[in-house]
C-alpha cells in the first residue's frame, strides 16, 4: 500500500513538470516576400504562452500549394518563378497535438534588367501631346509590378516630360526622353518638326464593318500647298458603342451600331464615321453521337488519320486508351483497349501516315512512365511494340508526334519532373533514342511544361511560368533541327495578375499557367489553366457551386515572330479554357464546366472576341449517364477532316460527337 501511495504522488509530481504547451512557432527569417531565381533557409522555434522555447519540440514544413517554387522538410524554399507559396510549418512534442501554422510567400520579380515603352513614336509636331507608358521586367522576363518609373528629357524645351509620362513637344529640334527605374534606363529619341499641318482627314472616311473586323485607319496630314506630311502619329480615339482602337489606327466594333473614330495630331482632329454590322456567324449544333464512359474518367481523344477510328485516354487512375470504331458516327463502338502500368494516359497521337501510335503515361506503379509505342498496322487493335522511359520516369504529360522529310519522325515530350522538353527519334520505333534536351533557364522547382505544338518546323511549347517558348527544330530561321533545337522567341505575361480574380474568390496559391498553344497563320492562340485554391465555403464538396474553372485564351500575333505580341482574347463568362483545335476559319474549344464552343476566326483578330459575336455554336457536354451525374468538365475536341464532325471529349462522361448546321434560309 505505501509503495503505491509513493508511486502516485511521484507520477503526479512529473505531471505537473509535464513539457509546456506549443502556444505559436516563431518562422525566421521574417521576410514574406523572396525573388525569383533565389532561395531562403527556414527555421522554427516552438514557444509557449511566455514566449519561452519549447524543450524537445521539432519544426518541419511541408507545401500547403501555390505555385513557382517549392519547399522541403528542413525549410529550404526554393523561388523558381513569380507566384505564391503556402508553407505549412508543423511543432511536434511527443505526447502533445501537432501545431500546424500556414504561412504565404510572395515570389516577386528579380532586378529589373529591362523597360519597355510605348508607344514607340518618332516624331511629333509641336503642340502634340504623347502619353508614354513603360513596363520594368526581370533578366527572367518577370514583370516588376512595384517599379516606380522616372521621366527626363534631354532637351525640356524641344520636347518636355512629366512625371507621369506625358510629353509635350514644344519647338522643332531633336530630344531624348529617357526612363529609368531600378538602375536601368531606356530612351526614346524624338525629331520635333515645325506644326505646319493646314489640314487633316481620317482614311477610310465611312467605312462599313461586322462586328469583330478590323479597320485599319490612318490619318492623312497635309500642310498649306497640299503636301501630304508623312511621319506622324496621331492620338485616335472613338465613341459610339463598345469596341476597340489602338494606336496604330486599328479598330474594331463589338456591338452593331455607329462608331465616330477621330485623330488628333498637334491641335488638328479629324473624324471618321464606321458603321457596324451583325457578324451573323450563330449556327444551330446537334448531338451526332454519343459514348458515356463510367469506369474512368476520360482524357485525350484522338483520330486516325483513315477518319474511321477514335482513340480516347483513361484518366483518373485509368490504365488504358479505347480504341472506338467511329465509321458510324451515331453509334460510336468501343471495339479494343490497350491496357499499359499507368494511372492516366493524358495524351495520344499518331504519325501523320497512321501506322504508328504514340501515348503518355503518369503514375506507373513501377515508377516507369514515359511514353509506349504502338503499331497501328490494324487501327482498331493497337499492338505495343516499344516504350521509352529513360530520363522521364516521373511522367509525361503530353507529346507531339512530327515528321520532317529531312529528319524523319520524332516525338516531343514534356518532362513532369524537371519541365524540359525531350526529343524521341523514333525512325525505328521498335527502338526509339534520345537525340536532345531542351529547357526554359531557370531553378527546376519553377519550371514545368505543358504542352507542345510542332508546326512547319517550329516548336511551340506551353512552359506554365514561362509563358509560350518557340524553338526552332527544323525550319531553319535559326538553323535548328530536332537534335538541336534553338531558341527563337518567347510570349511571357504576369499570370499573378491576370488571375488576381481567383486569388481573391479563392486564396493566395491558386494553380495557374500556360497551358496549351496551336499555331494557326500569323497567330498562336494560347489556353490558360486555372484552378481555385479553395471550394466556395459553405457549398457542398465535389458540387458545380463549390468549385469552377477559370483561364483565358489569348490570340498572339507571331507575323514578326521574333517579337510575339497579345493582340486579342476570349474569357469565358463560366469556365475555364483547355485544348483548342482550328480548322479553316474555325477554332473549337473545349471550356472544362462551361461546355464546348466553337468561334469564327476569320480575319484579323483584335480585342474581346466573346463580345464580337464571333461565337458560333456552344454544346453544355452535361448529362446523367457519364461518371459524374449532370455535370460537365470539357477537356477538348478534334475534328474528322473525313466529314467535319466534331468529336469531342469530356472528363466527366466521355465522347461526345458534334454537327455543327448550315446557316438556316429564311424565305
Amino acid at each position: 500500500m505505501i509503495s503505491r501511495i509513493f508511486a502516485t504522488l511521484v507520477f503526479l509530481q512529473q505531471g505537473a513538470q509535464s513539457p509546456p504547451v506549443i502556444d505559436r512557432i516563431v518562422v525566421s527569417p521574417t521576410t514574406r516576400e523572396v525573388q525569383a531565381g533565389d532561395s531562403i533557409q527556414l527555421t522554427g522555434r516552438a514557444v509557449d504562452a511566455q514566449g519561452n522555447t519549447v524543450p524537445g519540440a521539432r519544426v518541419t514544413f511541408r507545401m500547403a500549394g501555390g505555385e513557382g517554387g517549392e519547399v522541403d522538410t528542413t525549410g529550404m524554399l526554393v523561388a523558381g518563378s513569380t507566384g505564391v507559396l503556402n508553407v505549412s510549418v508543423i511543432a511536434l512534442v511527443p505526447g502533445q497535438r501537432p501545431k500546424i501554422e500556414r504561412l504565404e510567400y510572395r515570389l516577386v520579380a528579380g532586378p529589373s534588367a529591362r523597360i519597355d515603352v510605348w508607344p514607340r513614336i518618332a516624331t511629333l509636331v509641336v503642340g502634340q501631346h504623347v502619353l508614354l507608358n513603360a513596363k520594368s521586367w526581370s533578366k527572367a522576363g518577370d514583370e516588376r509590378k512595384t517599379e516606380a518609373f522616372g521621366w527626363v528629357s534631354s532637351s525640356p524645351a524641344v520636347a518636355k516630360v512629366g512625371n507621369d509620362g506625358l510629353v509635350t513637344a514644344s519647338a522643332p529640334g531633336k530630344a531624348t526622353i529617357s526612363v529609368t527605374a531600378g538602375g536601368i534606363k531606356t530612351d526614346v529619341p524624338l525629331t520635333v518638326k515645325a506644326n505646319t499641318i493646314a489640314s487633316l482627314s481620317v482614311e477610310p472616311a465611312r467605312p462599313g464593318a461586322r462586328q469583330g473586323d478590323v479597320v485599319r485607319f490612318s490619318a492623312v496630314a497635309k500642310d498649306a500647298r497640299g503636301k501630304t506630311i508623312d511621319g506622324l502619329a496621331p492620338v485616335w480615339t472613338m465613341t459610339g458603342g463598345e469596341g476597340l482602337i489602338e494606336q496604330d489606327g486599328g479598330f474594331v466594333g463589338y456591338n452593331k451600331g455607329r462608331y465616330l473614330v477621330s485623330a488628333a495630331i498637334g491641335g488638328k482632329t479629324a473624324e471618321g464615321v464606321v458603321t457596324v454590322a451583325d457578324r451573323d456567324v450563330r449556327r444551330p449544333a446537334t448531338i451526332v453521337g454519343r459514348l458515356p464512359r463510367t469506369e474512368f474518367t476520360t482524357a485525350e481523344i484522338w483520330l486516325h488519320p483513315n477518319g474511321n477510328v477514335a482513340y480516347l485516354g483513361a484518366h483518373g487512375g485509368g490504365d488504358r486508351f479505347w480504341t472506338i470504331d467511329i465509321s458510324n458516327p451515331a453509334k460510336p463502338v468501343v471495339v479494343d483497349s490497350v491496357v499499359m502500368n499507368t494511372r492516366l494516359v493524358n495524351d495520344i497521337m499518331t504519325t501523320a501516315d497512321g501506322k504508328y501510335l504514340v501515348a503518355t503515361r503518369e503514375g506507373a506503379a513501377d515508377r516507369k512512365n514515359g511514353i509506349v509505342i504502338c503499331s497501328i498496322e490494324d487501327p482498331l487493335h493497337p499492338k505495343v511494340i516499344s516504350e521509352f522511359t529513360d530520363g522521364v520516369t516521373s511522367g509525361v504529360h503530353s507529346a507531339f508526334v512530327f515528321t520532317q522529310p529531312k529528319y524523319g519522325t520524332h516525338v516531343y515530350l514534356t518532362n513532369d519532373g524537371t519541365g524540359a522538353m525531350h526529343v524521341i527519334d523514333i525512325n525505328d520505333p521498335y527502338h526509339p533514342k534520345q537525340v536532345a534536351v531542351w529547357k526554359t533557364n531557370r531553378p527546376d522547382a519553377g519550371r514545368y511544361l505543358h504542352d507542345i505544338d510542332v508546326q512547319d518546323g517550329m516548336l511551340y511549347g506551353s512552359w506554365w511560368n514561362d509563358g509560350l517558348v518557340i524553338l526552332d527544330i527544323g525550319n531553319g530561321i535559326k538553323g535548328g533541327s530536332p537534335d538541336n533545337p534553338q531558341f527563337v522567341s518567347q510570349f511571357k505575361y504576369d499570370l499573378n495578375e491576370m488571375y488576381r480574380e481567383v486569388e481573391i474568390v479563392s486564396g493566395a496559391g491558386h494553380g495557374r499557367g500556360t497551358h496549351t498553344a496551336w499555331r494557326h497563320k500569323n497567330y498562336v492562340f494560347i489556353a490558360d489553366e486555372v484552378y481555385r485554391n479553395s471550394d466556395v465555403k459553405g457549398a457542398k464538396p465535389g458540387s458545380a457551386s463549390a468549385s469552377r474553372m477559370y483561364g483565358n485564351l489569348q490570340v498572339v500575333d507571331v507575323s514578326d515572330i521574333m517579337h510575339p505580341k497579345s493582340v486579342a482574347y476570349f474569357k469565358p463568362e463560366y469556365g475555364g479554357v483547355h485544348n483548342v483545335w482550328v480548322l479553316g476559319d474555325t477554332l473549337y474549344m473545349g471550356v472544362y464546366d462551361g461546355g464546348f464552343r466553337a468561334f469564327d476566326i476569320s480575319g484579323d483578330l483584335r480585342g474581346d472576341l466573346r463580345a464580337q459575336g464571333r461565337e458560333i455554336a456552344h454544346i453544355h457536354t452535361a448529362d446523367m449517364d457519364g461518371k459524374f451525374k449532370n455535370a460537365a468538365q470539357t477537356w477538348g475536341v478534334v475534328v474528322n477532316k473525313k466529314d467535319g464532325l466534331a468529336y469531342v471529349n469530356d472528363f466527366y462522361n466521355g465522347l461526345w460527337v458534334v454537327r455543327i448546321e448550315p446557316r438556316s434560309v429564311v424565305p
